[in-house]
């Protein structure tokens, strides 16, 4: 890299904290009501003029907004994407916004190995528990049918989706074969969030859920497929080995266990989304990380799985796939 392309890496967090200041205050919901001055925006938002006015200029250097005659609109992406309640909306993005504390603080985190965020997953309160399940919830849903379709679902009649979330691998898996009855394992006060997203899509004749905390409880047994999406890569290497047990232990003879996540090189430089994930983990929670494919198999093979295999996902995550 020369210089200047340098710089653009050192300064690239500036234009993330213009858009991600813009969705916080929902600058771009407000415009969707047409176009408006500087002077419109700042008093809708209680905020100060001169600071919305030069924030929406940068909106429009970045490409986000248009500005005619001193009024700020939406480019048609945006009126699309990020505009609350719109089909389209991106509301995944509020999760990003939190994701900003916890990343300010990597110096520290670096120099302690101690996470900027240690407090448990169901413990950070309702605002970003809601933000982090819709998060996943639009990532999943636009992966679901994808990662379902390339699986041998032949002999398959009962799901369990461990660490669920909204139940959209679930509700993928049900929608792949008729026959299928899918159960999504979750925190006690995740499971109410889970059943909202079930019954929204109509599937509370097809669809369960169990309430539990796979760290401290057994799974519940009886399973063809057990399905892992981006579940360890919030574990340390022991508490994956125990999960990946307890997993094993909830399959019929014959059943699957699928582990579908970032699947890094040895040197753990590659894939490249999964090198940076690491480091979200590590500001993010007490001991997760991203794993390689020989570790992932090892936990496998420790529990008794065999006919271990590897699917590549289009996404940039991978699927291991074992059976017992």
């Amino acid at each position: 890299m020369n210089p200047q392309q340098i710089r653009e890496q050192f300064v690239a967090f500036q234009r993330s904290r213009i858009l991600l200041t813009a969705f916080e205050l929902e600058i771009f919901s407000i415009l969707d009501k047409g176009s408006q001055t500087s002077k419109s925006v700042s008093t809708t938002l209680k905020a100060n003029h001169r600071a919305t006015d030069r924030l929406l200029n940068a909106l429009c250097a970045l490409g986000f907004l248009d500005k005619y005659n001193a009024k700020f609109s939406n480019r048609d992406f945006v009126a699309e994407y990020l505009v609350k309640g719109k089909p389209g909306f991106m509301s995944g993005l509020y999760h990003t916004v939190h994701l900003w504390e916890s990343w300010s603080g990597m110096t520290d985190v670096i120099r302690t190995g101690i996470s900027a965020n240690p407090t448990a997953l169901d413990d950070r309160g309702a605002n970003w528990l809601n933000a982090f399940i819709e998060s996943m919830h639009n990532r999943a849903q636009h992966q679901a049918r994808t990662s379902v379709v390339g699986l041998n679902l032949k002999n398959v009649a009962k799901v369990l989706d461990v660490g669920g979330g909204s139940a959209a691998f679930s509700m993928a898996f049900v929608r792949a074969k008729e026959d299928i009855r899918a159960t999504v394992f979750e925190l006690p006060n995740v499971v109410p969030i889970t059943k909202k997203y079930i019954e929204k899509a109509g599937f509370v004749r097809k669809i369960d859920t169990y309430a539990g905390n796979y760290y401290t409880d057994d799974l519940p047994r009886g399973y063809d497929l057990v399905f892992l999406s981006a579940i360890v890569h919030a574990n340390s290497y022991k508490e994956n080995e125990e999960l990946i047990n307890k997993c094993a232990k909830a399959l019929n003879p014959a059943g699957q266990l699928v582990i579908q996540d970032f699947i890094m090189e040895d040197d753990r430089t590659k894939p490249t989304h999964g090198a940076i994930f690491a480091l979200n983990m590590l500001t993010g929670t007490e001991t997760g990380d991203t794993y390689t494919e020989s570790e992932i198999k090892e936990w496998m093979t420790k529990a008794g799985l065999s006919d271990l295999k590897r699917l590549d996902q289009p996404f940039g995550t991978g699927q291991i796939i074992g059976v017992k």
